[in-house]
């Protein structure tokens, strides 16, 4: 159905002026030629004021609006300008058909029958046409007809002669078809603009529409920041201008620390408030030139869109990370968080912009193992160990698992009386193309990589084969990976390994990490429940390194927790670190939880830990991890050595002269 605009509507008055600027002219030329015609006709015979003066004046007028219009040809400037454009005019088609008809009319006395018929003719041709002009502006069309037409009539009916008779009223007639016809029109016209404005008013919608959906599909709904899809749009195009100009910028991925146990311990609406004044820090700390986006959970992207140097860079990434080192004060509730940041640059650190996000990437988890809170730019060292990473990947996908893996084992002694309580499994990896890799080489690449849940399985096989040979009570200590607790499938497969392996549950300890537990909470803790009621102990490892959370000790079904050496190398020099384990083993004693240290390496060590209250150790001050076949001779040795003394006061000269091994941290 078509909707018919008022014609009160800006829209439909502009239209009207558009379409009467480009008729008009035309309007005023058929005025002028068939005037001209006229006055000719009857320049001898009717006076000189009827055919020079009162036509050149009439002339003269149409030539200046058509001059006029003729300046307008394009469009009106504005609607205002439409509306007095077309109103205008109405006075003015009352002025001019007075005028013309009047002029006309005053010429028929003169001349032979020739030049009456020409007036006539003139009249009804000069009517006709200004009609059609005038379809656009239906108000002046018939203000047109009813001062020239009606009069013309009238006056052509008065003269009694018949032929003239006939032309008034063949033009009345004519003139009211025309008139119907350009009523018609106009309707159309206006349903014509109703049309084409309902298709740019849908077509607005659409491109708002549009713009929306483009908003939403590239903007954080939490944040308002740019998403990780507008970030990877950005970056494409900031490479590709790089590319183009060989200009330098950098690409930074944050990533907070100690962001979950405030959002475990305040809710996830208090993490939501952290997450929106983290992307309102990163956007005002930068200053101009730097793009900042949310590319999920709390992991942010940056583009820094200058040329800048590292020395620059560095103190920018600095001063970036100080900005969330600043305690977040909420309504209630105040919680401090840190950010890590990993920076690349174009063109060092990569030529493409998938590669430079991967980079600072990697510089990301650089920065997260080596110092939180700071930045690390992505260096040729990194360079250099993701070659490696890459080459250790590919010879473990291709390697022969069970003929180059094997473990080794480090005991586990309680002070007080020299016993060996457990033996704790580390993997080792002979490869034929790399010769011996370190487990912290190749551990991280294979949880990275996936291939940790293949490895897992088969060398637990292999440590409850061996630890059936000890006697009782001696335990064995087993390292899970994170992504061993992250799959229910992989936790069956770990339970049924310990039911079929003929070693008691009871002196199985299963050692954990603070990241595998924090990464997803809830799922750690299933899976830690479905082990603890098969009867096996559980213990956390490396203690005091990571993000800890006393709640989360106390809610997690552990048995045992083990001190990180890196406390006990600075325990002669450092008071800090004496208190740090000293808190620790008091924790333990006041939960009812084991305590080992790790990393005992001498005597003086030992005697510190001792009078801490540390029972249990472990460390190369006893025995470096040794293969399965020499557990026997150890623990020969050891009942030796617990018959002259409960602990070794010293290490054996050819034992201290070794360089300490890579730690192991599996």
């Amino acid at each position: 159905m078509t909707t018919v605009l008022p014609e009160h509507r800006p829209e439909l008055l502009k239209a009207q002026a558009v379409a009467f600027t480009r008729q008009v002219p035309l309007m005023y030329f058929i005025l002028v030629a068939s005037t001209l015609g006229v006055a000719v006709t009857h320049f001898n015979t009717a006076p000189i004021a009827l055919t020079l003066i009162f036509p050149s004046v009439l002339c003269a007028l149409c030539l200046f609006r058509l001059f006029g219009w003729h300046r307008r040809r394009n469009q009106p400037d504005g609607d205002a300008e439409a509306v007095r454009l077309l109103q205008r005019t109405m006075p003015l088609a009352v002025v001019f058909g007075v005028g013309f008809t009047g002029w006309a009319l005053s010429l028929y006395p003169y001349g032979n029958a020739y030049a009456q018929a020409h007036v006539a003719f003139y009249m009804a041709i000069t009517i006709i046409g200004c009609i059609f002009c005038l379809m656009h502006h239906r108000e002046a069309a018939l203000i047109l007809t009813v001062v020239s037409v009606l009069p013309m009539a009238i006056f052509f009916a008065s003269t009694g002669n018949p032929v003239f008779i006939a032309i008034s009223v063949n033009t009345l007639l004519v003139a009211v078809a025309i008139v119907y016809v350009v009523l018609q029109q106009f309707r159309d016209f206006q349903a014509l603009v109703s049309s084409r404005l309902t298709l740019e008013a849908r077509q607005a919608e659409t491109e708002r529409l549009s713009g929306e959906n483009f908003r939403l599909a590239n903007l954080d709904g939490l944040t308002g920041l740019p998403n990780r899809r507008h970030f990877f749009a950005h970056l494409e195009k900031v490479t590709a201008r790089a590319q183009a100009s060989g200009t330098r910028f950098a690409v930074g991925v944050f990533d907070l620390d100690g962001f979950k146990p405030v959002n475990d311990a305040y809710g996830h609406v208090a993490g939501d408030r952290v997450l929106v004044e983290t992307g309102r820090r990163l956007s005002g700390a930068g200053g101009d030139g730097i793009f900042v986006a949310r590319l999920g959970g709390d992991e942010y992207g940056i583009v820094i869109e200058r040329d800048i140097c590292d020395a620059d860079l560095a103190a920018l990434g600095a001063s970036l990370c100080d900005s969330l080192r600043e305690p977040y004060v909420m309504p209630g509730f105040a919680a401090r968080v840190s950010g890590s940041l990993g920076l690349a640059t174009f063109p060092e650190a990569a030529p493409t912009a998938e590669l430079l996000y991967e980079r600072a990437d990697y510089a990301l988890y650089f920065a997260k193992e080596n110092g939180r809170g700071a930045p690390a730019i992505f260096s040729q060292e990194h360079e250099n160990k993701i070659r490696q990473s890459s080459r250790i990947e590919q010879a473990l996908r291709h390697a022969d698992l069970k003929r180059e893996l094997e473990l080794a084992f480090q005991p586990i002694v309680d002070t007080e009386t020299g016993n060996t309580i457990s033996f704790e499994a580390l993997a080792r990896w002979t490869s034929p193309t790399l010769g011996r890799v370190s487990p912290a080489d190749f551990i991280p690449v294979a949880e990275r990589s996936g291939l940790v849940t293949q490895l897992t399985p088969m060398l637990l096989k292999q440590a409850l084969a061996t630890a059936q040979q000890w006697p009782e009570p001696i335990h064995l200590s087993f390292n899970l990976s994170t992504m061993d607790l992250a799959s229910d499938d992989q936790v069956s497969t770990l339970i049924a390994i310990i039911q079929e392996g003929g070693f008691p549950p009871a002196r199985i300890d299963l050692e954990i990490t603070e990241t595998a537990v924090m990464r997803d909470f809830d799922q750690a803790t299933r899976s830690l429940r479905r082990l603890k009621e098969l009867g096996v102990g559980l213990a956390l490892d490396d203690f005091g390194t990571g993000q800890s959370s006393l709640s989360y000790v106390h809610r997690l079904p552990l048995q045992k927790l083990k001190i990180d050496r890196s406390f006990v190398i600075g325990l002669a020099q450092h008071g800090t670190s004496r208190d740090v384990v000293k808190t620790i083993v008091d924790l333990c004693r006041n939960l009812a939880l084991n305590c080992v240290v790790e990393g005992v390496e001498s005597p003086e060590q030992l005697l510190m830990l001792r009078a801490l209250g540390c029972r249990a150790v472990q460390g190369y001050l006893f025995a470096r991890p040794m293969p399965s076949n020499e557990i026997a001779g150890y623990l020969a040795g050891a009942r030796d050595r617990h018959a002259k003394g409960p602990v070794p006061t010293a290490v054996a000269p050819d034992e201290a002269a070794m360089p300490l091994a890579s730690r192991a941290i599996w």
